[in-house]
């Protein structure tokens, strides 16, 4: 069984992905990939976390290349899935994902194409690297838990707004909506006082955010953490502090255009583990990996370098 399953494809796709996008073009995808990838094994996921299990079960099964279909969400499920698992090296799975999803922050580092014959030469030529991933523990309701992540960790902040649109996604059907969410929740948030422990340094302060990238971008096109390169066994930090509403506002460019680190309130470190823990009871401090809500800290978040085999364009 495992060696005929070694060279097909198991392909796990989230219907829900990019509000339904993958469920309207679910009929056309197929075809497509009949026609030009017809030695894959396609299965649609029914919930949440159904793409992790489905993931673990593939390599149980004998599958060592697999294609996600979605967005950041499914990346970060699938992605886990291979990650957690204990059966082979996670280096001897090939992953690729075919993005179809609303923020496809992830493919952004790796310059992954959206269009499909694109992504279909990049599967074929075969181009893969060793992507670093990052873990990050934290507490869900008073219980630890551990996850991996392979772009972007955020807290305070970042968490406030990823948790403020899984409770309002069904309004959020583009960029433009997406940013006024993120206004809006600015204006509800209140600055976390926390200690973050680095490299033997400790920093005490009220902080708007705290990123810890293997990847540049996140946040729909943001880069928080844009001096990150997700093969150097580093963590990007980047912590910042006392910055006013009004200066939020002022300084949304940087967000997008690399300058995040020439703001006077904003550093940016790198690393490879960090700390944080809250100092006040007011709110708690929240934390969010490649855009899901995960909970709450103390968080400790570390590397693991070249542990996922990505498909990616060649040079």
């Amino acid at each position: 069984m495992q060696n005929e399953n070694t060279h097909t494809w198991y392909l796990i796709a989230n219907p829900a992905a990019g509000k339904n996008a993958v469920a309207r073009r679910w009929q056309a995808l197929q075809t497509f990939l009949q026609q030009h990838l017809p030695d894959h094994v396609a299965v649609l996921t029914t919930h949440r976390g159904h793409a992790t299990a489905l993931a673990q079960e593939a390599i149980q099964q004998g599958y060592r290349k697999i294609i996600a279909v979605g967005g950041d969400g499914t990346n970060f499920e699938v992605t886990n899935g291979i990650l957690q698992q204990t059966d082979v090296p996670t280096t001897h799975v090939t992953y690729a994902l075919l993005p179809v999803g609303t923020g496809n922050d992830w493919i952004r580092t790796h310059r992954i194409p959206k269009n499909w014959l694109q992504w279909l030469q990049m599967l074929q030529t075969g181009n893969t690297l060793l992507q670093d991933v990052g873990v990050v523990q934290y507490f869900c309701n008073d219980k630890p838990e551990q996850r991996f992540f392979v772009n972007v960790a955020g807290m305070a902040y970042d968490a406030f707004v990823v948790r403020y649109a899984e409770r309002y996604k069904r309004w959020i059907i583009h960029k433009t909506l997406y940013l006024f969410m993120v206004v809006r929740c600015l204006f509800q948030y209140r600055l976390s006082r926390a200690r973050v422990t680095f490299d033997e340094q400790t920093v005490e302060d009220y902080f708007y955010t705290i990123n810890a990238g293997i990847g540049c971008y996140s946040g729909g096109g943001m880069r928080l953490v844009p001096h990150a390169n997700p093969t150097d066994g580093q963590l990007a930090l980047t912590l910042a502090g006392r910055v006013s509403k009004i200066g939020v506002l002022l300084n949304t460019y940087r967000f997008y255009n690399g300058t995040l680190g020439e703001h006077p309130q904003i550093d940016m470190y790198q690393t490879t583990r960090i700390r944080v823990e809250p100092l006040e009871t007011r709110q708690p401090l929240w934390v969010e990996a490649d855009g899901e809500f995960l909970g709450d800290a103390p968080v400790e978040i570390w590397t693991v370098p070249k542990a996922l085999k990505v498909v990616v364009p060649g040079v």
